[in-house]
């Protein structure tokens, strides 16, 4: 306990140190490829939000728990949730890794990040800690997560080229990214996936690769009809 306490302080310190020096980065010359999708999701009124990330009728929701299952994170890592929104799937994953591991939920709205906190204490889940990231970074020191989980939130990146070279840093050698993304095809997805979603999996799977990932692997979850899973692994670049 001792020494969880002591990696959790030193982790801390360090997303402060990263908060500062992204700052100082922002995003320069990168233009927003979204500009304002992020808007609604950064309210202080957050139970509209919980309302539709918990909503009985998303799939991903539904399924948190085969989805977890797919993801598979091993017992005893650090895990990020990236986008982690109300933090259903951050609770998961914690079970998951168990106490030796932890996992951090992070997303941009801080209001939201104190519900994780609180729900989590709630719950008695201890190895969850709340981080919240810009729009440029995730705020994760470097070296210092085994996976990145990135659930119906990369088409929220208005910024993926600074976000991505983040999310690169922090991941250990050997790190894996699993994106879930709703799959916009002009002819099966509807309007409003095909007005709010910037680009389909070619695309993405393009700036992540270009990022420094490599693609490994493409799931098969037969319980998801509007999202697609693929895993990542990252390529050391020294």
């Amino acid at each position: 306990m001792i020494e969880h306490s002591s990696h959790r302080l030193r982790v801390m310190a360090l997303v402060m140190l990263v908060n500062f020096m992204s700052q100082l980065a922002g995003c320069a010359s990168e233009q927003s490829v979204k500009p304002g999708i992020n808007e609604r999701w950064r309210s202080s009124e957050i139970e509209p939000l919980i309302g539709t990330l918990e909503s009985e009728s998303r799939e991903i929701y539904v399924n948190r728990e085969l989805l977890a299952a797919v993801v598979a994170p091993r017992p005893g890592s650090a895990v990020a949730d990236v986008g982690a929104g109300s933090g259903f799937m951050s609770e998961q994953f914690a079970r998951i890794v168990g106490p030796s591991g932890v996992v951090y939920a992070v997303d941009i709205n801080p209001v939201m990040m104190q519900h994780v906190a609180r729900k989590a204490a709630e719950k008695g889940i201890e190895n969850i800690e709340t981080v919240v990231c810009t729009d440029t970074s995730v705020n994760l020191p470097p070296g210092s997560v085994d996976m990145i989980f990135i659930c119906d939130t990369y088409h929220h990146f208005e910024y993926p080229v600074s976000t991505m070279r983040t999310i690169h840093r922090a991941l250990r050698p050997g790190g894996e990214i699993v994106l879930v993304e709703f799959t916009r095809d002009a002819a099966a997805s509807g309007q409003w996936i095909m007005d709010h979603v910037r680009a389909g999996r070619e695309v993405f799977v393009d700036e992540i690769t270009a990022a420094g990932f490599e693609l490994v692997d493409v799931h098969d979850v037969p319980f998801l009809r509007e999202n697609y899973v693929i895993r990542f692994r990252k390529i050391d670049r020294d």
